[in-house]
């Protein structure tokens, strides 16, 4: 018989304790489930897969010796005398008979499982004693350009022929996801609705480069006023502001700009900082006279 990587079937490797095989279970076995997938023979047969992954790697004894035999597990029986392992017929006359169980569950005991796998919060039960099953989750994306995120603003999305009004709040983050309860798929068997899951792409198309609700930007500095000192005039992300140099700043200086960064997510009024950097211009194409008189300060340097 083939060998079936029961861990490959959940998306797991080796060392995944039993606390991630049931997470893993969980989420498979409800996305084949055959209910949600009729007349769906590869999720059928992946269904059934997923319950005999479930089973062997779920159980502690079981996974020990599938860790240890791999495909002859299942044959694997128990120490005999002189300390040395071997097969035992009765184990693979057992293993068999789990074998053909495997996927053999009728109605009451899918209640039964979807009950223990979602916490039977308004799945188990419905009309007719029927389960009900939560439609399934959809996916999308928002690509949005970093000002659009500056403020917080109204949207009208499309999904699935179905028009959403939402809020999107000042400040969210590049790759951040926004659930939308109740948006989802239709559930089955009068069973809820699945939920809307929106995750944004946000694009910089600034000169400032964001690290949460912090931002940072280089400033040019001509090379007088970075020597003698003066006053200069900037661009922050919501205007421009005038800043004080002093005289004799090297190359390089850094100053914060104290709440003139980006809008903290879900924190109305609250903003990060702004960090400047000076990056020193050196003048080109000096006149004669210009030339002569850097001459005349480096001899007196």
């Amino acid at each position: 018989m083939e060998f079936i990587d029961y861990y490959k079937i959940l998306g797991l490797d080796k060392s995944a304790s039993i606390a991630d095989v049931k997470k893993a279970y969980r989420k498979l076995a409800r996305k084949h489930h055959p209910d949600l997938n009729p007349n769906d023979k590869e999720a059928q047969a992946k269904f059934q897969q997923i319950n005999e992954a479930n089973e062997v790697l779920c159980d502690t004894e079981k996974k020990k010796k599938y860790d240890k035999y791999g495909k002859d597990w299942e044959h694997a029986g128990p120490e005999y005398s002189g300390g040395k392992s071997g097969y035992d017929p009765r184990q693979q006359q057992h293993a068999r008979g789990q074998q053909q169980s495997y996927g053999s569950y009728g109605e009451e005991d899918f209640s039964d499982f979807f009950s223990s796998m979602f916490g039977g919060g308004g799945f188990a039960g419905g009309s007719g004693g029927r389960t009900r099953f939560k439609g399934q989750d959809f996916n999308a994306e928002l690509r949005l350009n970093l000002m659009d995120v500056y403020r917080s603003q109204k949207q009208t999305l499309t999904v699935n022929g179905k028009q959403i009004r939402l809020t999107i709040p000042a400040g969210i983050d590049n790759g951040q996801t926004i659930k939308i309860k109740g948006h989802g798929g239709p559930g089955m068997n009068e069973g809820p609705k699945g939920d809307l899951f929106i995750t944004f792409n946000i694009v910089n198309n600034t000169e400032f480069k964001r690290d949460g609700s912090d931002l940072y930007t280089e400033v040019s500095l001509d090379l007088y006023t970075a020597l003698l000192g003066g006053e200069i005039t900037v661009d922050t992300f919501d205007g421009k502001v005038k800043l004080k140099v002093k005289p004799e700043t090297p190359a390089g200086s850094k100053i914060k700009l104290k709440g003139k960064g980006f809008p903290v997510y879900k924190k109305s009024g609250q903003f990060g900082d702004l960090y400047l950097t000076y990056r020193l211009q050196i003048p080109k194409d000096l006149t004669d006279k210009e030339k002569e008189l850097f001459q005349e300060l480096a001899k007196l340097r």
